[in-house]
């Protein structure tokens, strides 16, 4: 799954330009999920959180009260977007997030040196593009330029932080496959949060828990998620 972020201040057509994108891709042959943060609650009709129901395979919409969609209490990030399962992930506002390509929705220039931190791919608004004009050659930029990094900071590419390699890899200095952790099939999470795992591990997990639901009745191909604990995934 690839990421791509658009963040940008209110009213600068963030949303607009989520449903102009979203339409795009889908119209290509990919299916396209939406993570949005909303302000207060979920349940208003016609609001922008309503309108990307209309206009996308999956939607999770994360308010201040920590509900979503698809989950209950104060859902990980990470965890959210690992539950989906889509070709890309259009991400509104989450500025804050620093392990994917962005799109900045611009409604002055100046807003520009205000938003950016280096992984922004394209400039909307006030800055190069136009969302409605210049949509596919948007979507092409997106096509080209999407990932999505693990966020675990395990330094095995050689930096510090994923932030630090989604910078390379958008100078044209690294590649995603500098990553070692993406690719694998086994991801855990504890407490909300990614646990680094080898190889090794990984393959042993993978074999285990196939292997034992595999004699089970009703097993059949797929992607298989486990929750343990006090009713919050794991």
């Amino acid at each position: 799954m690839k990421a791509i972020g658009i963040v940008g201040y209110k009213g600068s057509g963030k949303t607009r330009l989520g449903i102009g994108l979203s339409e795009e891709l889908r119209r290509r042959g990919y299916t396209v999920a939406i993570v949005k943060h909303v302000q207060g609650s979920l349940d208003i009709p016609d609001k922008d959180t309503d309108l990307y129901r209309k206009h996308s395979d999956q939607l999770v919409a994360i308010s201040e009260e920590g509900r979503t969609e698809f989950f209950k209490g104060k859902p990980n990030f990470e965890e959210a977007l690992d539950s989906l399962d889509a070709d890309f992930v259009i991400v509104e506002s989450f500025k804050e997030k620093k392990n994917f390509p962005k799109i900045l929705c611009l409604r002055e220039k100046d807003e520009e040196k205000e938003l950016s931190d280096g992984l922004e791919i394209a400039l909307v608004g006030k800055g190069k593009f136009d969302p409605d004009r210049d949509i596919s050659t948007i979507a092409d930029l997106v096509e080209e330029k999407a990932f999505k990094l693990p966020n675990l900071d395990c330094g095995d590419c050689g930096f510090d932080s994923c932030y630090e390699l989604a910078r390379e890899i958008l100078k044209g200095k690294r590649r995603v496959s500098d990553c070692t952790h993406l690719g694998g099939d086994v991801q855990v999470w504890l407490a909300g949060e990614p646990m680094e795992l080898n190889p090794f591990v990984s393959d042993i997990l993978r074999k285990t828990i196939k292997g034992f639901l595999s004699a089970l009745k009703g097993f059949r191909k797929g992607k298989i998620r486990i929750k343990i604990g006090d009713g919050e995934d794991r």
